[in-house]
């Protein structure tokens, strides 16, 4: 699909050169977008405020829900379609693009039953006053969202600025937005006014910096990096835009000496494992009490070696890159981290016949890792697992909080005292007791501190991020 969608409708691009698609499971391009340039992007803008001034921005927060609802009902509709895109274009195994397809649905399933709840106040205040603060949308909002989960973060981040009664335009990555396209298509269908979502398909450094920096844009959301996430910042605040950022993580898994191995050591592959480990939230680093690291060790370990790498659809434990670009990212860094001398204690294995360009790289698991290794602090974004000890709870907590990022963590154990304890301690967005991930949670505010980014995503704190308060007041005697 080598256009745009701007106005409610394809639109060719003002430059046009395209860019080709690459199937991660192939290494072959097999399609290609447009190159959006700055100028599609001020005509995205203005498509998105005439819809706010026109009809989207007259629609009732009620009205504006049924029509959410009725998008997510259309994803549903069509989810084996959406489910083998995304699969080819991002290399997910199809039982995992098929989750993630219902996992869109249900932030606009959740959204449009939210739009018309999220309420004012009253506030008491002098004789001969009345005191009203109402939320309002912001206008227009940009959305620079990553090729990791393409389509789960379109929901992310579009369904509660739309609930919210704002008009969006989004910059997909270029590795991976063909979802993308195909949904704008479906959203509109469903009854969305022209204009309240637009699609601006290109590079970053192209389509995605003018339109951080366009003076028309009321509010930036961006997952990616935190170098790229300066950028953004730096551009937005030239417009004092507000920004809402997801940058990363390098989250902890803490196991203590009473946790549940048989419960936990499953999910702790998994989250590492997902997706090839490219997911923000990523259990990356293993955290276990020293008196139990290596029964712990030896059991992940084992798991590690039946973890079966292959084409999406072949239903494999864990598929390809989804960028020839980070595909050599995490091999560089896989390669470095041996040349130091950290022991490899187990990895994945490749299906046989698997093509020579695809970007597969074997899961693998390294231990045990000092603290200042660039394997202990820095992301890989990858299927690779740290493995560390710790001795105590005050050791467990310092381990934790010693990277520059903030986003998730977990703790194993089955002391109530303590769960509460390190909960309060640890430095991240979200803390899970004995789980992890939680099935996604469109529910359960998400986002993180320091390097990983301010802002919360997901849950009602959404909608309180994609709007304004003003204060009304009446002196009426």
């Amino acid at each position: 699909m080598s256009k745009l969608f701007i106005g409610g409708g394809w639109q060719s691009a003002s430059n046009p050169e395209s860019i080709p698609v690459y199937a991660p499971a192939t290494g072959e391009a097999y399609a290609e977008i447009a190159r959006g340039q700055a100028a599609d992007i001020d005509l995205a803008v203005r498509a998105a405020r005439a819809a706010v001034q026109g009809e989207w921005g007259a629609l009732s927060a009620t009205e504006r829900g049924r029509i959410l609802v009725r998008i997510g009902l259309s994803v549903l509709d069509n989810i084996d379609e959406l489910a083998a895109i995304e699969a080819k274009d991002t290399g997910k195994p199809l039982a995992l693009a098929r989750k993630d397809m219902e996992a869109l649905a249900r932030y606009f399933e959740f959204y449009g039953g939210a739009a018309d709840k999220l309420h004012g106040q009253v506030i008491p205040y002098l004789s001969g006053y009345s005191v009203n603060v109402v939320r309002e949308a912001y206008g227009v909002v940009g959305h620079i969202i990553p090729w990791n989960y393409p389509a789960q973060m379109l929901g992310r981040t579009i369904a509660p600025a739309l609930a919210m009664g704002n008009a969006s335009v989004v910059k997909p990555a270029e590795d991976a937005c063909m979802t993308s396209l195909r949904f704008a298509e479906l959203a509109s269908a469903a009854g969305l006014p022209a204009g309240a979502l637009n699609i601006v398909t290109g590079y970053g450094r192209e389509a995605g910096a003018a339109l951080a920096a366009h003076p028309d844009i009321n509010l930036i959301t961006f997952t990616g990096s935190p170098q790229v996430g300066v950028e953004i910042q730096t551009a937005a605040a030239r417009n004092h835009v507000k920004c809402v950022l997801e940058l990363g993580g390098k989250s902890p898994q803490i196991v203590f000496a009473d946790a549940d191995l048989d419960k936990a050591v499953p999910i702790i592959v998994g989250a590492i494992i997902q997706n090839a480990g490219q997911t923000c939230s990523a259990g990356s680093r293993l955290l276990v009490q020293r008196e139990i690291y290596d029964q712990v060790i030896e059991r992940v370990a084992a798991r590690f070696r039946e973890i079966r790498v292959g084409a999406p659809e072949t239903s494999p434990d864990c598929g390809p890159i989804i960028t020839r670009a980070q595909f050599e990212r995490v091999q560089r860094f896989i390669a470095e981290v041996k040349e130091s001398g950290l022991p490899v204690l187990a990895e994945g294995v490749l299906d046989a016949n698997l093509p020579a360009e695809g970007y597969y790289v074997a899961p693998t698991l390294f231990g045990p890792v000092p603290r200042d290794h660039k394997l202990a602090l820095e992301e890989v974004f990858g299927p690779v697992l740290a493995a560390m000890p710790f001795d105590d709870e005050d050791d467990a907590v310092a381990l934790a909080n010693g990277t520059e990022y903030g986003l998730v963590a977990a703790i194993w154990s089955e002391n109530g005292a303590r769960q509460q304890r390190l909960a309060k301690r640890l430095e991240a967005g979200q803390v899970f007791i004995n789980c992890y991930g939680a099935g996604g949670g469109v529910e359960l505010p998400f986002g993180g501190v320091r390097k990983s980014g301010h802002g919360r995503e997901k849950g009602f704190l959404a909608l309180e991020e994609f709007s304004v308060t003003k204060t009304v007041v009446s002196h009426h005697g």
